[in-house]
């Protein structure tokens, strides 16, 4: 009886062939269906027009895409301002999705870009010649497009490499540079680009566009919540969306706070510089000494307290001018030597005694 009910039991299944295709493809329509993306991907601007707070580079980019010719672009400002999206978004524009990976060649840090590759790699696609035409009917400029994405960190010799492959292509291809720093990128080069420069976002476009991810992806946040992410990201809008992101999945569901932002971006609560000013006045130095062990021991850097300790004593209305001076002079100081891989608590400890010195001066 018992192989009997076996053998029904079996044979209602279907074979172990088929149902491991069945698993495999349920699985693979499951994993297409919920596939995460980051949420900086994710709500990156598919056209020009989305691009938010870069209007010059916009009204020129637009001109382009309405028949006019691309000039060489040379995109340069501080990280998380659009510099990448706004090319890529024109690129996929101009040439549609089938196109986009045939004319557009995209080199970043990552990538080898040494005078060698350069000279091969780079020259040899731009020298491929291309159609004036798309699959769906809509004109096709004649040209495709090198991005060269931090390009501040090519070496000078892979620069002037570019310089002739630039000119003598200029039929078929177009180059545009992204960096952070223009003064890295040599003369030659910035002469033959049209400089556009990236403003950092300002703080409502950038409330304006976490307010719009946080009601898309269902995210409990107050208006001061977000307000805190801007001032805490600096302008840089792709930082502002990591933390909202990591925000969401560390409280699950639940409302974000400050406290909470604090924590993921690494920034030292507003209690602890003010217990390290409170320290300083104190005039003890064993006080100063056990209150900087405890910063260090949290686990806070010590370039992001002088980040932040540069922004309490320019603010600081107790100290005059020349007490401001001598301390933002000796943070100065301080940053370059942590730069330089310098002691932490020795470098803190000497930021703290000039401040401790300039403080108890007062009294």
């Amino acid at each position: 009886m018992q192989a009997f009910l076996k053998g029904t039991s079996v044979s209602t299944k279907p074979p172990l062939k088929d149902r491991g295709v069945a698993a495999t493809a349920g699985s693979s329509g499951e994993n297409k269906k919920t596939k995460p993306v980051p949420w900086v991907e994710k709500y990156r601007p598919k056209c020009v027009d989305e691009v938010a707070f870069q209007e010059e580079v916009v009204a020129v980019l637009k001109k382009s895409l309405e028949g006019a010719d691309l000039p060489n672009l040379l995109f340069y400002g501080p990280p998380g301002t659009g510099k990448t999206s706004t090319i890529l978004a024109a690129a996929r524009e101009l040439f549609g999705p089938e196109l986009f990976r045939l004319r557009v060649l995209e080199l970043n840090a990552s990538d080898e870009r040494g005078i060698q590759v350069v000279r091969e790699k780079v020259k040899n696609f731009a020298q491929l010649t291309v159609s004036g035409s798309r699959s769906d009917g809509k004109p096709c400029p004649p040209f495709k497009i090198v991005i060269l994405d931090e390009a501040d960190s090519m070496t000078s010799a892979a620069q002037a490499a570019l310089r002739r492959t630039m000119e003598k292509e200029s039929k078929t291809t177009r180059f545009c540079l992204i960096c952070n720093y223009v003064s890295r990128i040599i003369e030659p080069l910035t002469s033959r680009c049209s400089k556009f420069r990236f403003k950092p976002l300002s703080d409502k476009i950038q409330q304006q566009r976490l307010l719009d991810i946080a009601d898309k992806e269902h995210v409990k946040i107050s208006n001061e919540g977000i307000a805190y992410l801007v001032k805490v990201s600096e302008g840089d809008l792709r930082k502002a969306i990591t933390f909202l992101q990591s925000a969401t999945r560390l409280t699950g569901g639940k409302e974000i706070t400050e406290k909470v932002i604090t924590d993921i971006a690494g920034v030292i609560p507003a209690e602890t510089i003010d217990g390290i000013f409170a320290a300083c006045q104190s005039g003890s130095f064993d006080k100063l000494e056990a209150v900087v062990k405890d910063l260090i021991d949290e686990g806070h850097a010590a370039t992001q307290l002088v980040n932040q300790f540069h922004d309490v004593v320019v603010e600081n209305d107790n100290l005059s001018d020349k007490q401001k001076s001598i301390i933002t002079e000796k943070l100065a100081e301080v940053d370059k030597c942590l730069a330089d891989g310098a002691d932490e608590h020795l470098q803190l400890m000497s930021l703290c005694a000039t401040v401790m010195q300039q403080l108890t001066q007062n009294c």
